[in-house]
This record gives structure tokens, C-alpha cells and sequence, in this order.
């Protein structure tokens, strides 16, 4: 047993364990737990955790009972311990292919896209460890890390990545091209800040060097989503000013409630002088808000677009996938979208332990969840590892079809 360990009384695991008892039953979103019996799931659990001597064991003890809730995110871990998600690190996405991990969605805003990786390429190692599907890939927070590709070409080749700076990465996260036949190319990789101002204004431009594109292909493939500026675009897919759909907290959704009565949101701010009367609009209210498109004047390829998702396509980018599905403003091309949408939170828990649960569903105003489902696409065209190996972008090439027809 490790020093550490004989520090890891069984008094104080009992402490840790019933602070994580106590967060997840009054903060998790779901009063009705999922329809899970929270308690009695602690109850069931509780002499296994219990019994865990060494820390590391304790966590995955714990870890366990939390994914018995069938919702993601869930988390329990010790901030010394903590790791990253592999897309968080590079702004890339991996395709399992042949017992291989192949690059997929590769953002020209991340560290991937600098150490000049391509989709096609393979992942085989991280700090030396080798990596392969299905076990997901992490990096240790806060800690620089080594990888291993193997480039489309065969030849290997190991990295140490490195983020841009935020200013150059934030003018790579829009992008706007002309493709052919009038159809335009609009690629957002993220909708970063919590508002969103600077998204928004970049969004702005981007459609502005669309003006005269008769038709337009928006690529949503491998956005985790963030914050607000998801607005600035859904209220450019359509004309006037509509419910996209509402956040809902739990005591929201203990007290009762009438989706028509909640705050609304309806206007991303031109400058950041407006952020603070926004803050002090919302700081004390329930964060049940409802989302409203905002009129903006609608572009000439208003109605003739193709929306690119797929299995990588989160959160924020999903609410746009779903109010482009329930309002038939687009043709959806790609693969079924990720299917996570709950708000989130980590919470310290003592010890330096911290805790991750979903702590606000989201509702699109038609009242459907798209939560662990995903929107599925109009047309299905999945990622084509073997395309991407020649260089190509099926599922581009196959959109751009499509919205060249419209």
C-alpha cells in the first residue's frame, strides 16, 4: 500500500463518497434521476467504494456508479489525475479504421492542423504508449505531450503539439470560400466565448463574402459547439424571428413551468460594453432561458443549404442541427450528430477531487430531446477513410452536389 494510500482512511472515503452523494441529488438536472433510484444505487455501490484502499481504485469505484446513471457527462477524479479529451488537445477528431485510429475531422484552428496532420493519417501512440480503438485517447492535464502519427504516405513521425495563439486560432475557427456553380463554403470549427460577440462578428463576415453565392454548403463536422454565437448563424438560416429552444434547470423543472414564460435570449450584443447590462439581466435569474432567432437580413442562399454533421457534431452545433431538422431549413448531409446536449458542471468536492455531472437538459421549442439519440442526417454519408486517404473529402464533395442541385 502506498503512503498515500494509508492516508486514504476509511473515514475519509466515506466523507468524499457522500459529498458526491449530496451534489449529484440536488444539482443533477433530472429530479427523476434519469429513472434511476440515485440512493439506491449509492446504497448498492456503497461497501465496494468503501472497501477501495488505494486511490486510484476508489475513483473508478465511484466513476462506475455514476455512468449507472446512463447520461454523459459524468466524471469523478483527482485534479492531480485529471486528463483531457484528445479532440480539447488538438481540435481533431479520430475514426476507428483496421484496429487503427485515422484522423478524421482535422480544425484549422488547433495544434493538429499546425503540425500539418491530414485527415487519413494515423494516430498509433501517445507519450509513447500505443493507442487503438475502441479505448478512447487522453492527454494528462496540464502536461505536454508526445505523439506518434503515420503519415497517409507510411512514413512515422513524432510530435509534440502545439496550440496556435488564441488570436490566430479565433480567425481560423470561421471560414468562408466560393466552390463552383455558385455554391459558397461556410466552415465554423467551434462557437467559442460564452456570449459570443467576436464569433459573431467573424460570422458576419464570413456570410458578407457569401453575398453573391446562389446556394451554400455550412460545415458543422467535428464542432463541440461552446457558447452563444450558434445564434448569429441559425438567425441567418431563417428569415424572421423564431423559438429555437430552451434550457431547463432543475429547479425549473421542479417547480413547474411554461416554456412561453421563461427569459428569453434574443439578441447576441454588437459590442462588449452590452455584455454587462446582459450579466446583470440574467445573474440572478434561472438559467432556463429560451433562445430566439434574432431577424437578421437573410442571405441570397437563404433556403438553398446543405448542413455537414457528423458523429463529432456537439452540444451547441447539435441545437443548430435540430432547429435546421424541425424547421426544414436545410438538407442534412453527413452522419447521425453525437447526441449530447445537457449543460454540464464540475463541482471541487474535498481532497481536490472534482465532480462532473449534467446539471440543465436542453428542449427544442417543438419539445423534443435530441439527448443520447442525435439528429439524424437527410442524407447519410459516412466518413470515408479510404476518400481521405487520397486526399479527398467525400462527404464535401457529395454536399456540395447536393447544394449545386437547389
Amino acid at each position: 500500500m502506498t503512503e498515500h494510500a494509508t492516508e486514504f482512511s476509511p473515514s475519509l472515503r466515506e466523507q468524499i463518497l457522500e459529498a458526491v452523494s449530496r451534489t449529484v441529488q440536488t444539482r443533477f438536472f433530472d429530479p427523476n434521476f434519469n429513472g434511476r433510484d440515485w440512493q439506491s444505487l449509492v446504497q448498492n455501490a456503497r461497501d465496494q467504494i468503501l472497501r477501495a484502499q488505494e486511490p486510484v481504485e476508489f475513483e473508478s469505484s465511484v466513476d462506475e456508479l455514476l455512468k449507472r446513471l446512463s447520461v454523459h457527462p459524468v466524471g469523478f477524479f483527482h485534479q492531480t489525475r485529471a486528463k483531457v479529451p484528445f479532440h480539447h488537445v488538438l481540435r481533431a477528431t479520430l475514426f476507428p479504421r483496421n484496429g487503427n485510429w485515422v484522423f478524421q475531422d482535422v480544425q484549422e484552428d488547433g495544434a493538429a492542423h499546425a503540425a500539418g496532420i491530414k485527415p487519413g493519417d494515423s494516430l498509433t501512440a501517445v507519450n509513447d504508449e500505443p493507442v487503438v480503438p475502441p479505448e478512447s485517447v487522453r492527454f494528462p492535464a496540464g502536461r505536454e505531450a508526445s505523439i506518434v502519427i503515420r503519415r497517409r504516405g507510411g512514413a512515422e513521425e513524432r510530435i509534440v503539439p502545439s496550440a496556435p495563439p488564441a488570436a490566430v486560432a479565433r480567425k481560423q475557427s470561421v471560414r468562408a470560400s466560393v466552390l463552383h456553380d455558385g455554391v459558397g463554403y461556410l466552415k465554423i470549427t467551434r462557437f467559442p466565448g460564452l456570449v459570443g460577440v467576436d464569433m459573431a462578428r467573424d460570422i458576419d463576415s464570413a456570410i458578407q463574402e457569401l453575398s453573391e453565392c446562389r446556394a451554400a454548403v455550412i460545415d458543422l463536422r467535428g464542432n463541440p459547439g461552446g457558447g452563444s454565437a450558434n445564434l448569429r448563424l441559425m438567425s441567418y438560416l431563417t428569415p424572421d424571428k423564431r423559438p429555437v429552444g430552451y434550457s431547463l434547470t432543475r429547479p425549473r423543472a421542479e417547480r413547474g413551468y411554461r416554456r412561453e414564460e421563461l427569459a428569453q435570449f434574443r439578441r447576441i450584443p454588437y459590442n462588449k460594453l452590452a455584455l454587462v447590462w446582459l450579466a446583470l439581466r440574467f445573474k440572478f435569474a434561472d438559467k432556463s432561458i429560451v433562445v430566439v432567432t434574432e431577424g437578421m437580413k437573410p442571405p441570397r442562399f437563404q433556403g438553398r443549404v446543405v448542413l455537414l454533421v457528423n458523429e463529432h457534431t456537439v452540444s451547441g452545433a447539435e441545437i443548430v442541427a435540430g432547429f435546421v431538422k424541425d424547421h426544414r431549413l436545410a438538407v442534412i448531409v453527413g452522419s447521425r450528430t453525437a447526441g449530447r446536449l445537457y449543460g454540464w458542471s464540475s463541482f471541487p468536492i474535498q481532497q481536490q477531487y472534482r465532480l462532473t455531472i449534467p446539471v440543465s437538459n436542453y428542449l427544442t421549442w417543438e419539445g423534443k430531446c435530441f439527448e443520447g439519440s442525435g439528429i439524424a442526417p437527410d442524407v447519410e454519408v459516412p466518413f470515408s477513410p479510404e476518400a481521405a486517404l487520397e486526399g479527398r473529402d467525400h462527404q464535401l464533395e457529395e454536399g456540395t452536389r447536393i447544394a449545386a442541385s437547389l
